[in-house]
C-alpha cells in the first residue's frame, strides 16, 4: 500500500502531470492524422524518455497510448478514415452522423465513451494484475518458455487470413532476436563481423523501421498533395450536456462495450481493431432497432469507442504480469520498460512497486485528461485533419525516426538497422506480411532461448532432462492454453464457414 500511495504522490507532481498533458495533446493529434497509429506514436517517443526518470517516461508514454486510441476517432467522424486500427467500427455511424452535420455530436459521443471506457480498463488493471504477478512468482525457467511459446501462438491468432505469412514474419523475428551475443553460452552470432551487433539489434529502433518507415512511405507514394473534405460539424451551445445525457441514459452499453474491450485486450493478439468490431457488432444484437445502425446512430459509436479504449488497461494485465505484449503498442511500451531497467513480472510488483502502481495511476489521469483536451481541441483537430499536407508529415516522421534510433545507444548502428528494418517493413508491405509477428518474434525470441536453455540445464541436473518442460503444474497449464490458442483460429473459422453454409441452405 506504501508503494502505491508513493507512485500516486510522484504523478501527482506539476512536472509529470504537465508531461502527461503533452503526451495526451500530442497522442490525440498522432491518432487523428491518418496513417500515424498509436503504435507508430508510442514508438517515436520511447527513446525521447530514455533521459527521464521512469516513473515519468513510462506517464508519458501511456497518456500517449490511451488519447491516441481515442483520436483515431477524430478522422474515423470526419473524413471515414479511421486514424488507428481500433477506429474501424466508428466509421459505420460516425461518418454518417458528420454527414447529417451532426460531427461535433458525434465525437462528444466518442469523448465520453472513451473516457468510461479506458477508465473500466484501468480499474481492471489495478484489481487483477497484482494477483496474477503473485502467480507469476512461481514461474521458472520452464514456465517462462512456455510463456513465450504462448506468446508466438498469438500469431495464429493474428494473422488467420493467411497463416503461411504470419508465420514466415514470426520466424523472421526469431531470427533477427538471434543476432548477437547467445544469453547462455556466450556464442557470438550473426554479426558479420561488426562489434556494434554484438548487443543485439536495438528493439525500439527495430520497431520505429517496421512500423514507422513502411507508413511514411506509403504516404509519399500515395501523394503529397491529398486532401480531405471539410464538413460543418454543427457545434451549438448547450450540446455538450445533451449528448453526455443521451450517452449515460446507455449504462448496459457501455458496461457490455468495457467488458468487450478490457477481456478483449487480455487476450494476446486481440486488441482494439477486434474489440471494437466484436462491441459493435454486440450492440447491434441488444438493439431493438439492429437495421438503424450505420445510418448515424450513437449507439454504435458509443459501442466501438468505448471498448477500444478499454483494451488499454486491458492489453497491459498479461505485459506486466508476464511480460506477454498482446498487440504491437504493447511491445513497444515492454521496450519502454526495458530501457528503463523494468522487467515485466512478480519484481515490478514487489521491487518496483511505487513505479508500477504510480504507471498505473498515470493512465487513469491521462484517461480523465482526455475529456477536456479532445473537447477543447476538437474544432483544431477538425482542421488539422483535413488541411495537413505528407509534405510536412512525412519528412518531420523521418527526422524524428532517425533522431529517436540514434538517442537510446548514441550508436549510428542503430540508425541503419533502423533503416534496414523499414527497408524491409516496406517490402513487408508490398507482400501483405503484417509486421506485428515480426515484432513478437523479436521480443519472445529470446524469452524462449533463455528459458529453454535454462530449463534443460536444471532438468539435466535433476535427472528428468527434457520432462522438466512437461511435468510442472504451471507448465501444463501453459501447454494446454497453448494449444487452445494454436487451435481457436481454425476452429472458429471451421465453425463460421458452417453458419454461412447453414445459412445459405436455409435461404
Amino acid at each position: 500500500m506504501s508503494s502505491a500511495l508513493s507512485g500516486i504522490a510522484s504523478i501527482l507532481t506539476p512536472t509529470t502531470l504537465l508531461l502527461m498533458l503533452g503526451g495526451t495533446v500530442m497522442g490525440l493529434i498522432a491518432g487523428a492524422l491518418p496513417g500515424i497509429s498509436a503504435t507508430m506514436a508510442v514508438a517515436l517517443l520511447v527513446p525521447f524518455t530514455f533521459s527521464m526518470p521512469p516513473l515519468q517516461g513510462l506517464a508519458l508514454l501511456g497518456a500517449i497510448y490511451m488519447s491516441a486510441i481515442y483520436g483515431g476517432s477524430f478522422s474515423a467522424i470526419l473524413i471515414n478514415t479511421p486514424g488507428t486500427p481500433s477506429s474501424i467500427g466508428t466509421t459505420f455511424d460516425g461518418y454518417p452522423m458528420a454527414k447529417q452535420g451532426r460531427g461535433w455530436e458525434a465525437i462528444i459521443v466518442a469523448t465520453v465513451g472513451s473516457v468510461i471506457g479506458g477508465i473500466f480498463g484501468v480499474i481492471a488493471l489495478a484489481f487483477l494484475a497484482p494477483p496474477l504477478a503473485k502467480v507469476a512468482l512461481k514461474f521458472g525457467p520452464p514456465e517462462y518458455f512456455w510463456v513465450a511459446v504462448f506468446g508466438l501462438t498469438i500469431i495464429a491468432t493474428l494473422c488467420s487470413k493467411s497463416l503461411v505469412k504470419g508465420i514466415m514474419g514470426g520466424l523472421l523475428g526469431l531470427l533477427i532476436g538471434t543476432v548477437g551475443i547467445a544469453p547462455i553460452g556466450g556464442d557470438v552470432r550473426f554479426t558479420f563481423g561488426m562489434p556494434a551487433l554484438q548487443g543485439g539489434v536495438e528493439l525500439v529502433g527495430t520497431m520505429i523501421g517496421l512500423f514507422c518507415l513502411p507508413e511514411v512511405l506509403a504516404m509519399i507514394l500515395e501523394g503529397s498533395d491529398k486532401r480531405y473534405e471539410r464538413m460543418d460539424i454543427g457545434r451549438r451551445q448547450g450540446i455538450l450536456w445533451e449528448v453526455t445525457k443521451k450517452v449515460l441514459a446507455q449504462p448496459q452499453n457501455l458496461l457490455r462495450s468495457s467488458i468487450i474491450g478490457t477481456v478483449v485486450g487480455i487476450i494476446p493478439g486481440a486488441g482494439g481493431s477486434i474489440a471494437n468490431l466484436v462491441s459493435y457488432n454486440e450492440a447491434m444484437r441488444a438493439s431493438k432497432h439492429p437495421e438503424k445502425f450505420g445510418t448515424g446512430l450513437i449507439d454504435g459509436v458509443i459501442a466501438t469507442e468505448t471498448a477500444n479504449n478499454a483494451t488499454v488497461g486491458g492489453g497491459l494485465i498479461p505485459l506486466l504480469t508476464l511480460g506477454v505484449p498482446g498487440t504491437p503498442v504493447d511491445a513497444v511500451i515492454y521496450a519502454g520498460l526495458l530501457i528503463h531497467g523494468l522487467q515485466p513480472g512478480a519484481r515490478l510488483f514487489t521491487h518496483f512497486g511505487d513505479i508500477t502502481y504510480g504507471f498505473i495511476f498515470s493512465i487513469f489521469v491521462a484517461t480523465v485528461m482526455m475529456l477536456p483536451v479532445g473537447l477543447l481541441l476538437g474544432n483544431a483537430l477538425h482542421k488539422l485533419v483535413s488541411q495537413l499536407s505528407v509534405r510536412i508529415l512525412a519528412p518531420s516522421i523521418m527526422f524524428l525516426s532517425i533522431i529517436g534510433s540514434y538517442a537510446i545507444r548514441n550508436n549510428i548502428m542503430d540508425v541503419w538497422v533502423m533503416l534496414a528494418c523499414g527497408t524491409l517493413g516496406f517490402l513487408l508491405k508490398i507482400l501483405k506480411v503484417d509486421p506485428a509477428p515480426v515484432v513478437l518474434g523479436l521480443v519472445l525470441g529470446p524469452l524462449a532461448e533463455q528459458g529453454f536453455v535454462q530449463g534443460l540445464l536444471i532438468g539435466r541436473a535433476q535427472g528428468i532432462g527434457y520432462g522438466i518442460f512437461f511435468t510442472r503444474p504451471v507448465s501444463i497449464l501453459l501447454i494446454v492454453m497453448t494449444v487452445v490458442s494454436l487451435v481457436w483460429p481454425f476452429v472458429s473459422a471451421w465453425s463460421r464457414k458452417r453458419r454461412e453454409k447453414g445459412a445459405g441452405a436455409n435461404a
